[in-house]
């Protein structure tokens, strides 16, 4: 399911991107290229068109990305990460490791 959407919200973005890329900043877009004549084939108002799938898209755009964020898998490398430095503090402190003496070595020192 998290694949799927984060498919999903790839082609999302790269038809916005499209979609914005088509129309033209200073209002003209597509439509300005039929200014001339409004009913040649049906395309009166691609403005609007373009305008209603910005918004389409931002907006399913804002809810893939919410629904990626309730998906995401639990257990992934940084909760393991978290669960081991938790361990780690929790852990008990072990006895301190004293010293060994060598086989055969004497330890008395009262010769001198």
């Amino acid at each position: 399911m998290y694949i799927l959407l984060v498919i999903l919200a790839i082609l999302v973005c790269v038809l916005l991107g499209l979609i914005v890329l088509i129309q033209n900043p200073k209002g003209g877009g597509l439509s300005s290229g039929f200014a001339g004549s409004n009913n040649i084939m049906g395309v009166q108002r691609t403005g609007d068109f373009l305008e209603k799938g910005t918004w389409v898209l931002s907006i399913s755009l804002m809810v893939l990305a919410l629904l990626i964020n309730i998906t995401i898998p639990k257990h992934s490398g940084a909760n393991n990460a978290n669960d081991e430095i938790q361990k780690q503090i929790n852990k008990p402190a072990a006895a301190p490791i004293l010293p060994q003496t060598l086989p055969g070595a004497t330890t008395d020192t009262s010769k001198k």
